[in-house]
Parts: structure tokens; C-alpha cells; sequence
């Protein structure tokens, strides 16, 4: 698809702002950010429409959401280190071709490709689960979770959380991973991603 860097950046800034508060952002608020007048913005939107990339509920207000199907470039950046051999503690190193390589852009790689964004973990209500404050977690955008998948949850009090999902007889029971923490129970909540990674720097 063939999208000019405002474009693009008009979409990264819809993506953030629905993970972050499940809602699109103004068209005054993405001038803003842009440097450009609203109009500048509305031409961006309706070209970005048309092209298949964003999608708007007719008669609703921060409704734009970015199409099925469609990934942002940085999204899709591989990650690949030249992998040298294995290590156990006290053995030497055993040398592996100087081909193979450890491509982390394959290894988190989600189900069916789908675009994939990271997040800064702040807290320790997911530890049991090897997942600390500091951490970053790799999230594939999606808005429906199965049982037991870990999730990044909006809440109907506005606020964002990574719990483990269940959804159960008349609610979603969001579950931490450490017992200092109680369950989080709501009637709905919405999903914005699914966890398929974590990424930790020493």
C-alpha cells in the first residue's frame, strides 16, 4: 500500500492512542500532534479510507480504527543476531555455522502474521508468571482473547492492564500472577492485544 509518512504516522498515532485509551484520537488532536490544520488531517483520513487502511463507524465520534489485515511498517521490523552456539553452565561452547542466526522477528512472530506492538510493563501483578516491572511485552493486536491467554485489557474505568483473561458465566475474570494482587472482575472489557512475548534487558 502506497502511503506518504504523514499517512503513516496518522495511523501509527490512531493505533497508540486506541491501545492506550481504546478510543481514536480528534482530528484536532492529530493536527496537533502533525503541525497541519485539521483540514490537512481530514484529506490524510479520507485518502487513508479509501485505501483500505482505516475504517470509521458512520455518525460516531472517535470511531477511526486501523482495517483488518492491515500492519504499520514498524510492526513488522525483524530482529536477527548471528547465533554462535549454546551454553550450559560449566561445558564449553558448541560452535554453530557461521549461517545460523537467532531472528527474533520469526521467533515472536504471531499466529497468521498479525501486527504485533510493544509495551513497557509497569508493576509486578504478572511475576509469577516471569513477567517484572521494566520488562517489555509483544503484543499482537487483537480484540477477542481465548481462556487463559494473557491479555492487555482496557477496563471500563478507563485504565489498561496485562492479567491473564478468563471469561466466565456472567463476567471476565482478569487473573494476576501474583497473590498479593486480587482478580479483576468486570462485566465487559475490552481486549486490545495478546501477549506472545517477552523481551528483558540486563
Amino acid at each position: 500500500m502506497n502511503l506518504t509518512p504523514k499517512q503513516l504516522k496518522i495511523l501509527q498515532l490512531i493505533r497508540d492512542c486506541r491501545v492506550r485509551r481504546g478510543y481514536s484520537p480528534t482530528m484536532q488532536e492529530l493536527a496537533d500532534e502533525l503541525s497541519v490544520s485539521k483540514v490537512t488531517v481530514f484529506e490524510h483520513v479520507e485518502a487513508l479510507i479509501k485505501k483500505g487502511a482505516l475504517v470509521r463507524e458512520p455518525n460516531k465520534a472517535r470511531s477511526l480504527s486501523i482495517a483488518d489485515g492491515i500492519s504499520l511498517p514498524d510492526e513488522e521490523r525483524p530482529l536477527k543476531f548471528p547465533l554462535v552456539g549454546k551454553i550450559a553452565a560449566g561445558n564449553p561452547i558448541e560452535k554453530f555455522a557461521d549461517t545460523d542466526e537467532l531472528d527474533l522477528g520469526a521467533l515472536m512472530a504471531p499466529r497468521g502474521g498479525q501486527p504485533t506492538f510493544a509495551l513497557r510493563v509497569d508493576g509486578d501483578s504478572m511475576k509469577d508468571e516471569g513477567i517484572f516491572s521494566g520488562d517489555y511485552v509483544l503484543v499482537e493486536r487483537r480484540d477477542s482473547a481465548r481462556n487463559g491467554e494473557k491479555v492487555v485489557a482496557l477496563l471500563p474505568n478507563g485504565e489498561t492492564t496485562l492479567k491473564t483473561y478468563f471469561k466466565e458465566a456472567d463476567h471476565i475474570r482478569l487473573q494476576p500472577a501474583n497473590s498479593a494482587f486480587d482478580p479483576i472482575k468486570v462485566k465487559d472489557c475490552k481486549v486490545q492485544g495478546i501477549v506472545v512475548g517477552v523481551l528483558r534487558k540486563y
